[in-house]
């Protein structure tokens, strides 16, 4: 039976009622130090967080995100990392999120969150023996939503480059238009060149997973490469790369966001090895994405999760924001919910077969 997509309705709170009448206008104390914040400030989640700033007026914080303080400036609410706070400026404190303080966190936002039925049910968490058919129906038809009308940004991890299937998917998917920002760390792109200059990943042959003679200088060399010319760029310009994933994002444009790691050879030129440089790219990215596809990385799906609301807001429309993680592993879905990230659905399976059935329903 196919799934026909459409963006689930808002339902704000309804400050109206009787219990929000005595709810006082929320306070803020200047912050005593740059990067610092008050005593008993307010730390933002993912969900829609409404303030009072005047009696009877409650404000909807317009980009939240886990763990952040909200900075009154000119006589806007902005949503910062306490490391970016300025001393004298104007933070929200309140822990209370019912109002009692003029905060009002809104977890039930969008028609359909709360669970229904029996309190008791089988496979309410995700597994395994978890069937995944209608999901992998359902997002095919948001791909095709958002493909035009939102902002598909892909976490990738370096597993994907070990297969050629699954990384020609993944390039085709690229250039069709089912991405529009790519987050990754160091391995997936040097792994994707060394793919693209020698055949191999880690020395194995992406194919008949043969592995090659000194393949294992290959990694090596296809990072040396890149460093010889300049930039990744470059190889591209040569036709030193004609296929794969970093072609597919260079020649279309699509912004590529490599986060180094302690652990990275090399590193590439374009990977922003300062972890607080690569954070604030990476937020910068997913800004205003609408779904998120994080495949096979734990640390950079956490990562991504922690910088993303459950919701945006254009005008006055406020919509859902969709976040799929995949990996075959259900440690890295369980530690991201864990981390807070509560309204990610994901799907157990391993990334090859995920990426194979994306690209024959979408491509």
């Amino acid at each position: 039976m196919p799934v026909y997509f459409e963006l689930p309705s808002y339902r704000p709170p309804d400050f109206s009622a009787g219990r929000f009448s005595d709810c006082p206008v929320a306070r803020t104390v200047p912050s005593e130090a740059d990067g610092t914040v008050p005593d008993g400030y307010h730390a933002t989640s993912i969900y829609p967080e409404y303030i009072q700033t005047e009696k009877g007026v409650w404000k909807l914080i317009a980009s939240s995100r886990m763990d952040c303080a909200v900075v009154f400036s000119g006589g806007e609410m902005e949503v910062r990392e306490f490391r970016r706070v300025k001393k004298g400026e104007a933070v929200l404190v309140g822990r209370s999120e019912d109002g009692e303080e003029g905060i009002f966190v809104h977890t039930t936002g969008f028609a359909g969150n709360e669970r229904r039925g029996e309190k008791f049910s089988f496979h309410t968490r995700r597994t395994r023996e978890t069937p995944f058919s209608r999901d992998y129906d359902s997002m095919y038809e948001l791909l095709r939503h958002e493909k035009t009308r939102g902002k598909i940004v892909w976490v990738l991890g370096p597993a994907l480059t070990f297969d050629y299937d699954s990384r020609s998917a993944m390039a085709g998917l690229i250039q069709s238009g089912y991405a529009h920002t790519v987050l990754a760390g160091n391995a997936l792109a040097t792994h994707d060149i060394e793919a693209a200059l020698y055949g191999t990943g880690l020395g194995q042959d992406i194919y008949t997973k043969e592995y090659r003679r000194l393949g294992h200088y290959h990694h090596l060399d296809a990072i040396n490469t890149v460093r010889k010319h300049g930039s990744m760029k470059r190889l591209l310009d040569l036709g030193l790369i004609k296929d794969g994933i970093v072609h597919a994002c260079l020649s279309r444009d699509i912004p590529l966001v490599l986060a180094g790691s302690i652990r990275d050879d090399g590193p590439l030129p374009g990977v922003i090895a300062d972890a607080y440089r690569a954070q604030d790219a990476m937020r910068e990215a997913v800004r205003d994405a609408t779904t998120v596809i994080a495949l096979s990385t734990q640390l950079h799906a956490i990562a991504t999760g922690n910088m993303l609301p459950s919701y945006q807001v254009s005008g006055d429309i406020v919509r859902p924001v969709y976040f799929y993680i995949v990996d075959i592993s259900e440690f890295a879905l369980d530690k991201l919910a864990n981390r807070g990230s509560l309204e990610v659905r994901g799907i157990v399976t391993n990334v090859q077969d995920f990426l194979i059935n994306l690209k024959r329903a979408l491509v």
